[in-house]
């Protein structure tokens, strides 16, 4: 396979052009259902961990206000 210099060095613009036209025709592109499906996953997943972290932020807004709660009562601020 060459590359898009030594396609340059060889034959010019032309033989680029071609060369990339047949790369391009030996691309595969996914079918529309394939798009809708993994569409689908993404979100669900971002959804999902969307949750997880608004769960962790609040044990950790939990955690930490009990903590100052327990340092003003023992020093009696």
């Amino acid at each position: 396979m060459s590359t898009a210099k030594e396609s340059a060095k060889q034959g010019g613009v032309g033989q680029f052009l071609r060369d990339t036209r047949g790369e391009w025709d030996k691309t595969t592109f996914p079918s529309s259902d394939d798009v809708k499906n993994t569409t689908i996953i993404v979100i669900i997943s971002v959804i999902f961990v969307t949750i997880y972290l608004y769960l962790v932020d609040l044990g950790w807004v939990f955690l930490l206000d009990g903590l100052t709660s327990g340092v003003n009562w023992l020093l009696g601020a």
